[in-house]
């Protein structure tokens, strides 16, 4: 259900974690969900380690030459892949997360550069896929407007873990909200 004049009531703050760069072929490795009202209270939350084949996970891994140095948070996180859930029952949990705090609401999904992670639900969870609204907020976007028209910079800490991550892209987004608010006194 996708309704073009349905106003949000809350925002599903996700963040995948993968192997590499090429969506949506790259393999999910974590997930992680906060459910929040629009003064980014947090409502429900949610964190996934994804179980991998082995022999798949190593292959991915081995394409990528950047990963030494992508994953210095990470090795301990890769080296564990087998204690994870597999991927339909993490998508199956996700659906019952947003099922109970949005009911019949398409969920919007909020995070920065979401677009990426959209592609591989999209492809990976389509079932979860149909639970979304199609419109998207994206953090990302507001970054791009600060800093070529205003020339305002936020200095964003990225650890590539994906509770870290969501927690940083609301004290983004955040901190964006509280320049335009000031600006406006």
């Amino acid at each position: 259900m996708i309704l073009k004049n349905m106003v949000p009531t809350k925002l599903l703050w996700m963040d995948l974690e993968f192997t590499d760069f090429d969506y949506p072929n790259s393999l999910m490795l974590e997930v992680s969900v906060e459910i929040t009202d629009f003064d980014f209270k947090t409502i429900a939350s949610y964190e996934a380690r994804i179980k991998n084949d082995p022999v798949k996970l190593a292959k991915r891994l081995k394409l990528n030459t950047f990963w030494e140095e992508f994953t210095a948070n990470r090795d301990d996180f890769v080296k564990n892949n087998s204690k994870g859930k597999p991927i339909k029952k993490v998508e199956e949990e996700l659906i019952a997360l947003i099922e109970e705090h949005f009911g019949d609401e398409p969920a919007v999904l909020a995070g920065n550069s979401i677009h990426s992670d959209r592609q591989v639900i999209t492809v990976h969870w389509p079932k979860l896929d149909l639970k979304l609204h199609y419109r998207m907020l994206d953090v990302s976007s507001f970054k791009v407007l600060m800093q070529g028209k205003y020339g305002v910079m936020y200095d964003k800490t990225t650890t590539h873990r994906a509770y870290d991550d969501i927690q940083a892209s609301i004290a983004e987004l955040q901190f964006y909200l509280d320049w335009f608010s000031k600006e406006n006194d």
